[in-house]
This record gives C-alpha cells, structure tokens and sequence, in this order.
C-alpha cells in the first residue's frame, strides 16, 4: 500500500525531477482488506499487476527484493543484483507475519485461506457450533471483528445462529479501542446486540482437546479457533531497528540517523499497523523527498488519523478515530461514510489510481460488499 501510494504521489508532487523505481518480489499487488470476505462470498479479491501500475504512474518495475541497505555509498542490495543506486530511498516491505495461536487457524488476509474458509465451510454446515475468534497483541484488529460479524451474518441468514457460540478474545480493554472510546463501545454494543461473547484484556495462547487457553482468565471450551497473525519486522541490512525488529523514523517519516532513507507503512514503528496509515506515512516521506529536489513546498509531519469500513454482514460501518501517541483521542462511529468515497482503505492517491484501472478478481461470483478503494 505504501509503495503504491508513493510512487504515485511523488509523480503527482515532482513531475519528471525523478526517476522512480519500484522493487518488489512479487508482480501481484492484492487489494488485502478485501480478504476478509472470501471465506463468505468467493471471487471479491482483487490483484492488480505491479509492472501494469507502475507503468501508469511513470515509474520503472524490478522484480526483486531489497535485502541491504548501503546508507553511507547510497546504494540497496539486492539477490540478482550487488549494488543498486539511489538518491533517496523509501522502504516499505510490510511487516513479516507469524502465526500466532498455536492450534489455531491463522487469517493470513490473502486469496488462499485455507483453513479459515474451511472452518466457516463446517460452521455453515452445522458441524460446528463454537468458535472463538483472537486477536495478537501485534498486527491489525479489524480483521478478526469483520470475521466474527460476517459470520454471525450468515447463520443469522441460514437460519441456524440458535445454539451456535461465537466469542473473540482480545487483548483490548475495548474492542477497536485504538480508535477511541466512543469507537469501542459502540463496537462493543454491536457484538452485545449480535450475540457474540467478548472476553478483553486476555491474550490467547493455544488450543487443543478442546480448550483455547488464555491468559489471564479461565479456559475456554470451543470446537475451533481462527486468530490474525502477529508481526514482527523485517531483516533488511544496515537499517535500525527496534527490540522487535521495525524501523524508527521521524515525524517526516526518516529513518532515525540515515540521510535521504525513508520508511513508510508496517515496517516502521509506528504501533498502529493498517494501510490507511501507510499510505499516510508514504505521503509524508513523498513530500518530504519532493521539497528536497526542489519542488516548492513545506512538507507536512505525520499527523495520522484512523479510518476504516467495518463490514458487519449487514450495513456497513465507518470507524474513524484522531491518533495520538498511537491511540485514538477523538472517534466516531457512524453509519454514513465519513470520508470521499465508500471502501476499505483510506488514501490519497491510492483511491483514485487504483479505482480507475481494471484488477483481476478471484473466481466466482461476487455476493459481498463492493471493492471500492477509499479516498481520504
């Protein structure tokens, strides 16, 4: 998200002051947030072609990945190639992701669920009637909520939610609470109205015979377990890191230390992991770059603000939440869009790029929400 919503927007903000190459190590850019309803309704994933967009924006594409930095001689390396010059640098590989329930079925957020599309296959069935549902301390919450609800959803339209126990485990003292208060009682008063059990402030730690533990509190009895991964940071040569291995930058989004060296998205350690902020992130780093070559503008520091769809299976919800030192200090919760367009990511170049170029959706029929892109 933060590549894509760069490249595009230096090309918007310096015109032919630069070059731009794009790295990647795979060609196919997948619209992520989507995921979630490919258990649900198969075919709404969307992938777009790397070399395609990049081409759009005026920008080269190299199928390789960055695996060293050289700060001092300002060059990357890379597998295929020792030495690779730059002027300035973005980074923004994503996080690395984990498993992180021992037992459980990991929502990895790609087109192959596997499991988890099993999972809700035997819930639809009638095979299973209790299935809990956790969160990491690390990564993305919203995911594992839109999950929850969907399929609370669909066994309200089968007809066979009676009986059936739904519950989420998170360590949270408020579900979405990183976006605010008022965000996370109104999502806690959804789940109430829905039927879902909500146990917060407790982290999951295994399932097996049965039983999910968890700590603190009691175990829990279930017949199966879907968890979203944790993350930890990328291994890239001769950058900073933190305790757990992400990128510390500035409000400019700088690597801390280097010269003309940015990082923008999951990599970095900005604790708050969603892709309406990386492409904040990338935009700060985008102007950034763009003043240093001369383009007459005052970049702006990262000022970063939450906004989010929450599909429910039923009417959308918009989540949007003012971020400081991680956390939400002001939200909302609405019903009504609360930005440009209706979708599942926030971005200011992203939306518009993406929304007027034609991806390749997963086999099938779409029966879910619409794939829009959001502008923000």
């Amino acid at each position: 998200m933060a590549a894509v919503e760069a490249m595009v927007a230096l090309r918007d903000l310096a015109g032919d002051r630069l070059e731009v190459e794009v790295h990647a190590p795979r060609q196919g850019f997948v619209y992520r947030p989507l995921a979630v309803g490919e258990p649900f309704f198969p075919g709404g994933l969307i992938e777009f072609d790397l070399e395609d967009l990049a081409a759009r924006a005026g920008a080269t594409f190299c199928l390789d990945s960055v695996t060293g930095v050289d700060p001092d001689n300002h060059h990357v390396s890379t597998p295929d190639r020792d030495e690779v010059p730059y002027d300035y640098l973005l980074i923004c590989p994503g996080a690395k992701m984990l498993a992180a329930v021992s037992g459980a079925e990991t929502f990895w957020g790609v087109s192959e669920e596997g499991g988890v599309a099993e999972t809700i296959g035997r819930l639809r069935a009638g095979d299973l009637h209790r299935l809990a549902f956790t969160i990491p301390a690390s990564g993305w919450p919203l995911p594992i909520y839109e999950l929850a609800l969907l399929a609370e959803a669909e066994l309200s339209r089968l007809g066979s939610r009676a009986g059936t126990i739904l519950t989420i485990v998170t360590p949270e003292d408020l579900p979405l609470g990183v976006f605010g208060t008022q965000v996370g009682e109104r999502v806690g008063e959804l789940l109430s109205e829905r039927g879902i059990e909500l146990v917060t402030g407790s982290h999951a730690i295994k399932f097996s015979d049965g039983l999910l533990q968890i700590t603190p509190g009691r175990p829990i009895e279930t017949e199966a377990v879907i968890s979203t991964p944790g993350i930890e940071g990328r291994q890239i040569g001769g950058l900073p890191k933190d305790p757990s291995g992400f990128i510390p930058v500035d409000e400019f989004s700088r690597v801390v230390g280097l010269d003309r060296v940015y990082a923008a998205g999951d990599v970095t350690a900005f604790p708050v992991k969603q892709g309406g902020i990386a492409t904040q992130q990338a935009d700060v780093a985008a102007e950034a770059i763009a003043a240093a070559v001369g383009v007459d503008l005052a970049p702006r520091p990262f000022d970063p603000v939450l906004r989010a769809t929450l599909w429910t299976g039923e009417k959308p919800q918009y989540l949007y939440g003012k971020l400081s030192g991680g956390f939400g200090e002001t939200s909302v919760f609405s019903d009504h869009a609360l930005w440009e367009h209706e979708g599942k990511i926030a971005g200011r170049y992203l939306a518009p790029f993406l929304n007027g170029i034609p991806g390749e959706a997963g086999p099938g029929t779409r029966a879910g929400p619409q794939p829009r892109v959001a502008a923000g």
